[in-house]
């Protein structure tokens, strides 16, 4: 991976750093890239398919600016996105759908998942999108999101990136979160914001599992308290599934646009399992 800059002399000056991510990682998308080049008739790329995955790699991993990664490497700018753009949109299909992520775990022998919201940092936006973005709760401008993991925090499913202000609850009904599980013969684990979704009358029919909460006139017993201590335990691994996605510095601060965001957290969640399981 290089780096340029322009000194006022006018002498370009490259440098090098370390590209963490596993060979595993490289070769698998220097595979699709190369399927996917026989697929279009176009088998001819300026730079050869492995380096241009260790290109984009670098943009989502070190968050690498393009225009400091064009120079350094004497690639036309917009040919950079282009590859970008390319390669994630072949990670983003690969990446599993809710249904068939579910049954996978089923047929594992799982019986529940792990769900959670996150929010990523955006710069703001001019217009309606500046106040859609903007997270209460977080205080940030932001895009939402909610993850699946399974008991030991593997990602296995991301839903569509929402504006930041969307709810964890409201987020979860859209994409029928309690149908799909029930679907699938499987519980779920979740923090207080998802109070409310499953309205089973039957407790016992419940597929989403979400603890006590204790308000002004009502306080929390001793029993509950130790019910949430267990639940949160139990929840843990569903933050190192988030750590090991935001360990790709691109969601430090997304300059994309939003329409794209969803894509690209699909791809991210593809790398990531493919680095974290190698």
């Amino acid at each position: 991976m290089t780096n340029t800059n322009k000194p006022a002399e006018g002498t370009s000056l490259v440098y090098q750093c370390r590209l963490n991510v596993s060979t595993q990682t490289v070769e698998y998308c220097a595979g699709l890239l190369r399927a996917h080049l026989r697929a279009i008739g176009s088998p001819f790329r300026s730079l050869p398919p492995r380096r241009i995955v260790l290109l984009v790699l670098a943009m989502l991993r070190h968050d690498q600016r393009v225009l400091d990664l064009a120079g350094g490497n004497n690639v036309p700018e917009t040919t950079l996105r282009r590859w970008r753009d390319e390669l994630v949109g072949l990670l983003a299909a690969c990446a599993p759908r809710l249904d068939r992520a579910l049954k996978k775990i089923a047929k594992r022998g799982g019986e529940v998942v792990l769900i959670d919201g996150t929010l990523i940092p955006t710069q703001r936006r001019t217009g309606a999108q500046d106040r859609r973005n903007y997270s209460g709760k977080h205080h940030r401008h932001g895009l939402h999101f909610l993850a699946l993991t399974d008991e030991r925090g593997r990602l296995i499913w991301i839903s569509a990136a929402r504006p930041g202000r969307t709810h964890d609850a409201k987020a979860a009904q859209h994409d029928h979160i309690v149908e799909q599980l029930k679907a699938a013969g499987l519980g779920a684990l979740a923090d207080l914001g998802f109070i409310g979704i499953d309205k089973s009358k039957d407790p016992d029919d419940q597929v989403i599992i979400t603890g006590y909460k204790a308000t002004r006139a009502r306080k929390l017993t001793p029993g509950q308290k130790q019910a949430n201590q267990v639940l949160s335990t139990a929840r843990a691994p569903v933050e190192h599934g988030f750590a090991n996605l935001k360990a790709w510095r691109i969601l430090t601060k997304l300059r994309t646009a939003p329409g794209h965001a969803t894509a690209l957290l699909r791809a991210l969640l593809v790398l990531t399992n493919i680095h974290v399981n190698r």
